[in-house]
């Protein structure tokens, strides 16, 4: 079992993440002792949905117990009206609130407990959490999640991942209309994955109509299962694009799904390096950002990060050398913002600065990732 890099607040918190991302197995270690209410469980599931207040005569008989885990806390939203009121009363609980989605709790206007308990999420593994055991080739293949890799029969366990998620999210809960349609926008995303999103385009690949492709990509957002970055404007001193950029949160799960072999490669490398960078970006205290930068004349940089004491811009080559043309994004992304830290990430093996830009080897950078301390330059 790996170490997670996470440090739990000591007071009430949510703690967000998709399916498989290890949350339960991380609580149960860290907390062995705590109530556990599993919704995941039909039984519980069906005790707590009947009658929400039963929480208050459960604790009420259980004294002793003051850490009250809830996991998949948005199979039953009600409950979050219980815990609001017991961590009004000030008897010393701490409530831990998992979910791997956010639709239901969105959806019923809920608060998170009006500010009362942190935010906190749980990605996939960092390439660090894996020390020697980290390998950017299967990485790529794999991806990053502890059901995957922690499993005798990875690839097995990836290729139902989806499957999963259809069956017990989107099908069992109703979210949409016709799963077949939704299972076929899944495959037909996989080829936006790391590229803007052209809704339009979408809709007649899908043959479902614009509206519709709009809603699903809601669904895919809510339910933890990717993610968009916006174009970064900041005092913008050219025309910039308008699209967003679209990444499913964990590259194995993208390459299950694809059947893009030619340009896979590529485009999983970006999308493991996003999944790094939103990891870190998420578990900071002081706020900060992640957008990435495209011109009208199609000149990209593929990351900006900013915050309070951050400021870079990241480009990734899946080439093994560095070529003067490779540099052309990142040098004219500094004439506009001169005080930015430049890094192209590629394949090969040596770190150097050409042009002021420092070329980092990914497998190496991406190893120095960690939310406890800043992003390496």
């Amino acid at each position: 079992m790996h170490n997670r890099f996470f440090t739990p607040p000591g007071q009430s918190y949510f703690l967000f993440g998709p399916r498989g991302t290890g949350k339960s197995t991380w609580l149960k270690t860290h907390y062995p002792n705590a109530y556990w209410i599993d919704l995941l469980d039909p039984e519980t599931f069906r005790f707590f949905s009947a009658g929400p207040e039963r929480l208050f005569q459960i604790l009420a008989e259980n004294l002793e117990q003051k850490v009250v885990v809830i996991d998949e806390v948005q199979k039953a939203p009600e409950l979050l009206n219980v815990v609001h009121s017991l961590i009004e009363e000030k008897k010393g609980y701490q409530f831990i609130l998992t979910g791997s989605s956010a639709r239901k709790l969105k959806k019923q206007g809920v608060n998170l407990l009006g500010g009362r308990a942190f935010l906190k999420h749980m990605p996939p593994f960092y390439a660090r959490e894996l020390g020697l055991s980290f390998n950017l080739a299967r990485s790529l293949k794999l991806g990053m999640l502890p059901i995957v890799l922690d499993s005798p029969n990875p690839e097995e366990v990836l290729r139902a991942y989806a499957g999963i998620y259809l069956k017990e999210e989107v099908q069992a809960e109703g979210i949409v209309r016709s799963v077949g349609d939704f299972a076929r926008f899944l495959e037909t995303m996989s080829f936006s994955h790391a590229s803007l999103i052209n809704a339009s385009n979408i809709s007649r690949e899908c043959q479902i109509a614009r509206k519709t492709v709009d809603s699903y990509l809601m669904i895919l957002e809510d339910l933890l299962l990717s993610f968009q970055l916006q174009i970064f404007r900041r005092k913008a001193k050219r025309a910039l694009s308008d699209h967003s950029k679209f990444y499913f949160f964990d590259a194995g799960v993208y390459c299950s799904l694809t059947f893009k072999e030619t340009e896979r490669e590529g485009a999983a490398l970006e999308g493991l390096v996003a999944q790094h960078l939103k990891a870190w970006v998420d578990a900071q205290i002081e706020p900060h950002q992640i957008h990435f930068w495209r011109t009208v004349s199609k000149v990209e940089v593929d990351f900006v990060l900013s915050g309070p004491a951050s400021f870079f811009a990241i480009e990734v080559k899946n080439g093994s050398t560095v070529h003067p043309a490779d540099l052309r994004s990142l040098e004219i992304f500094l004439e506009d913002y001169p005080e930015a830290k430049a890094i192209l990430l590629y394949r090969g093996k040596h770190k150097f600065t050409e042009r002021g830009i420092l070329c980092y080897p990914v497998d190496e950078y991406l190893m120095q990732i960690q939310p406890e301390f800043p992003l390496p330059f």
